[in-house]
């Protein structure tokens, strides 16, 4: 399957799906994630600098709604430790089926097991590193609590978990300004104001962002500290938070 460019909402469509990551999606992701998140290549890049520092010996790491394994190969090929598996879990079937040809194609000595699954769910266990990008936003609010603390108890004492989020705000005016700017983000990427509007629509049901402070609150809650926002670009934003030694 070769990477196209994604014109998805290029033409007018007289009803509007709620987003899916079926495979029209998987087909553009590549382009798609690039010209819609500001900042998403340099969070890629910062991974591996995490990782270096967190992944111990005899250790998982895992990449919940790993999509087409961006993240994953970013930490594959840092991983220096021995001993050590990436679990990459997501539950779009066509996404799954296409980042397991990704991670064959790719020669790092480091073993990668590609899983379709619920993250709510799926076993996490003696984990050094968890990375979420971009999927909390797709989860039901009323889970969020549970699936942080499904994570906080999966990791080892002292270890990471890395996310990644799309931001809202409560300040109305701060709201405005930061979706005005994503939109002339896109714009300079190339899409039409037609293909924002009727992205923006198939997104408004499916993803459900969350303020900096519920994030915190959140994962206070569960147990983890040291929190930090370590990225922002936009409305855009990256976080580390560590499980007590």
């Amino acid at each position: 399957m070769t990477q196209q460019r994604d014109r998805i909402y290029q033409h007018a469509q007289e009803q509007i799906e709620p987003f899916r990551f079926d495979e029209r999606v998987v087909k553009v992701f590549p382009d798609m994630i690039q010209r819609s998140v500001p900042g998403y290549l340099p969070i890629l890049e910062q991974l591996p600098l995490l990782a270096r520092q967190v992944v111990v010996p005899q250790s998982r790491v895992y990449d919940l709604g790993c999509s087409l394994g961006a993240a994953t190969l970013s930490i594959r090929r840092a991983i220096q430790v021995e001993d050590c598996e990436i679990i990459g879990v997501d539950c779009s079937e066509a996404m799954v089926t296409r980042c397991r040809e990704i991670m064959a194609q790719d020669n790092s000595r480091v073993p990668v097991e590609v899983v379709q699954g619920d993250i709510l769910t799926h076993p996490i266990e003696n984990a050094s590193l968890v990375v979420m990008n971009f999927t909390m936003q797709f989860i039901s609010p009323e889970q969020r609590a549970d699936l942080v603390q499904h994570i906080f108890a999966g990791l080892r004492p002292g270890a990471a978990f890395v996310f990644a989020e799309k931001l809202r705000f409560d300040d109305a005016e701060e709201q405005h300004l930061m979706t005005e700017w994503h939109h002339d983000f896109k714009r300079a990427q190339g899409y039409s104001d037609l293909e924002i509007a009727q992205k923006r629509a198939s997104l408004e049901r499916v993803m459900l962002p969350d303020t900096e402070a519920i994030h915190r609150q959140r994962l206070q809650s569960a147990g983890f500290v040291r929190i930090s926002q370590w990225f922002r670009c936009l409305n855009f934003s990256a976080f580390v938070a560590f499980k007590p030694e």
